[in-house]
């Protein structure tokens, strides 16, 4: 299997369903997170790791989760979390795994801090920054901080609203310098073992969070994914366009999904992340262009 989708590889009579997905442009994403995410998922990593590495995790989350119903808060080893998936991610994931994964805590720094600009201008809320270049800037509790961040910020947000005594709506003239096109990483390692594409491992790393952090962490971490709805529905509410809302799979955090989809759920959220971040960039371009003159 070839790893890049060419067009002169078509083949009329067995036409390749990623390369149908990849010439498609329905959905408002980055090209080259794109053909990273394509080229992850058609791997053989995905495709016969995968089916077997999805029942085992699910069933180590069952054993965490048990454990931490007599024990909630231990074991607790927040670093020691953190250096595993640096250390697995350095080793074992692909390229594109690896670079979908830095690129999202960016773009979810970068959506959240659009939003504040927006509805409460002149206030940003007190976040971890998210811009790692390196994989070693996972080792810094990363992927928790990321999941505080989300809460931090709508407690802040709404907070503000509320001082302020208004709330969000829609605003004509946007403030998109959050938002950015270009996203800068270090070279990614490419060694013989890296070959794990970002589903499986993310599925590996799900019963490692359930264990490795207290049960309240954990839960934390996997309802986060279900706040994909209400960034949406903020950012409907800025720009007055709400097309972008089909896109959002991760709703209704109001009621919880089961701990045990966290690994699939995840990478929703990833990919619900990719494509607001595309409609941002796309309403960005737009605004940027001079008005049409009318005759």
């Amino acid at each position: 299997m070839s790893k890049d989708l060419r067009l002169e590889d078509w083949d009329r009579s067995d036409p390749d369903p990623w390369l149908a997905l990849m010439m498609d442009r329905s959905l408002p994403i980055d090209p080259e997170a794109k053909r990273a995410l394509l080229r992850d998922q058609r791997s053989r990593s995905r495709q016969f790791l995968l089916p077997f590495a999805r029942p085992i995790a699910r069933l180590s989350i069952i054993g965490a989760q048990l454990l931490h119903t007599i024990s909630p808060n231990w074991p607790h080893a927040p670093k020691l979390l953190h250096r595993t998936i640096a250390y697995g991610m350095r080793h074992f994931l692909t390229p594109d795994a690896n670079r979908l994964i830095l690129r999202h805590f960016h773009l979810g720094s970068q959506i959240l801090r659009f939003i504040a600009d927006n509805a409460t201008p002149g206030f940003q809320p007190e976040l971890w920054p998210m811009r790692p270049r390196r994989i070693d800037d996972v080792r810094d509790d990363l992927f928790l901080r990321h999941d505080l961040n989300i809460y931090n910020f709508l407690i802040a947000l709404n907070a503000e609203l509320d001082r302020r005594g208004g709330s969000i709506g829609r605003v004509e003239a946007l403030n998109f310098s959050a938002i950015e096109d270009e996203i800068a990483l270090d070279p990614l390692p490419s060694g013989r073992f890296n070959v794990i594409d970002l589903q499986t491992a993310i599925e590996l790393y799900t019963p490692a969070y359930a264990l490795l952090l207290t049960d309240r962490d954990f839960w934390r971490a996997t309802n986060s994914l279900q706040l994909d709805e209400t960034i949406g529905l903020y950012v409907a509410r800025l720009t007055g366009e709400e097309k972008h809302l089909a896109l959002v799979v991760n709703g209704h955090p109001m009621v919880p999904h089961s701990t045990l989809r966290a690994g699939f759920r995840l990478v929703l959220h990833g990919l619900s992340t990719e494509l607001l971040h595309g409609f941002l960039r796309e309403l960005k371009a737009r605004h940027a262009q001079p008005p049409v003159a009318s005759g």
